[in-house]
């Protein structure tokens, strides 16, 4: 038997709130907590130690699926404390496990300081909502939020498509049907494809990974329905050339078409650790679609996108750098996350040094768009 034990060092994450545990060969077990990795103090794990921890939380069915592909991944929960998504590989060999802890609480529209626009796009009887950003900057649970919220407050049949299932959600004013993918149904389009005869308001679409899914998203979205979906893409417009490239060039135009009547908004967002205070703190870039923002997404001229974003501020709109720099100026964040998380960071860099100060490490990164101040 293992010398270490997984429920030990489930209870470990959940009781120092971490966010990911990460098991592999000739390092001890280490949690990230509030964006940095830290060794819990026990022993080195070797071969046998990863591979008793694999099989004490692994489904028959995936251990298979390990064997054949070299990697599995599925939503466990650990009694009535906390539901991991675990993701097991192979690396030189060996295994190597990361859990993600997936918080048990639904948080509020307040508590994670999405824009207030957002409340009303819920309410909408069809369209296409996307939330991008790169891996683990909250996109999973902005979407339980927002599920919740009209879960909570609207009567409609709500289907999710997910890989895994993260957050569960109860039926309250609402049914609400997940489908998780590779257990309940084979492939994200599939699901897709099915849904649409179930009778659905809102569909969540857990990430839009090809061409067939992009476009059965449209088309529901289109047809009636509130789809709700995820890629990993970072700003508003690089969403849009995202989904238009997807396509083959005799069908772009028809797309860029599609996409602006479909589309209602676009919300970008990173995840930041905080200086003032332990946690996590989200910062994001909000596109509402208008007529004007129809028109450029038609026309193919999404680097135009940006500057009706900073004028946009009365439906809510915000670029992600100026909410950056909200809660930079606010003390909220390091200088360096800032830059790290931006999508133009000379700029950034050069506020900065216009204020006197400097910018740590990634002076060197940003290649100095100028010469250190003194």
């Amino acid at each position: 038997m293992s010398g270490i034990q997984m429920d030990r060092l489930l209870d470990t994450v959940v009781k120092l709130s971490a966010s990911d545990l990460h098991l592999t060969v000739g390092r001890r077990p280490t949690l990230r907590q509030h964006g940095s990795l830290k060794d819990l103090q026990t022993k080195i794990l070797d071969s046998e130690d990863m591979v008793a921890l694999m099989k004490s939380i692994t489904p028959e069915q995936k251990q298979q699926e390990l064997s054949e592909r070299g990697g599995c991944d599925f939503g466990f929960g650990y009694g009535d404390l906390a539901r991991f998504r675990v993701s097991i590989f192979k690396q030189r060999g060996d295994l190597a496990i990361v859990l993600r802890l997936i918080p048990s609480r639904l948080l509020t529209f307040e508590q994670i300081g999405l824009p207030e626009m957002c409340r009303e796009l819920v309410r909408r009887p069809r369209g296409m909502f996307l939330i991008t950003g790169p891996t683990g900057s909250g996109k999973t649970t902005s979407l339980a939020t927002m599920i919740d919220y009209a879960n909570t407050n609207f009567d409609r049949h709500i289907v999710t498509m997910e890989d895994p299932i993260e957050y569960y959600h109860k039926h309250k004013k609402s049914i609400v049907n997940q489908r998780e993918i590779g257990t309940d149904c084979p492939s994200f389009a599939e699901a897709l494809r099915r849904v649409l005869r179930s009778d659905p308001d809102i569909i969540l679409v857990g990430e839009m990974r090809d061409l067939e899914t992009i476009e059965s998203a449209i088309r529901a979205a289109e047809t009636g329905h509130l789809v709700f979906a995820t890629l990993h893409t970072t700003g508003a417009a690089k969403t849009i050339d995202r989904v238009v490239d997807a396509f083959p060039v005799s069908q772009q135009n028809q797309i860029r078409v599609q996409l602006s009547t479909a589309l209602l908004a676009i919300l970008s967002q990173a995840l930041l650790g905080r200086v003032d205070s332990p946690g996590m703190i989200a910062a994001y870039e909000f596109l509402v679609i208008t007529p004007a923002i129809q028109n450029l997404i038609r026309e193919g001229k999404t680097y135009r996108i940006d500057s009706f974003i900073q004028t946009g501020k009365k439906y809510g709109m915000q670029l992600l750098d100026d909410h950056l720099w909200q809660h930079y100026m606010a003390g909220k964040i390091s200088a360096e996350d800032m830059i790290d998380k931006s999508k133009n960071p000379g700029d950034l860099t050069d506020k900065v040094h216009r204020m006197g100060r400097t910018v740590g490490r990634t002076e060197l990164d940003a290649e100095a768009d100028e010469p250190p101040k003194g």
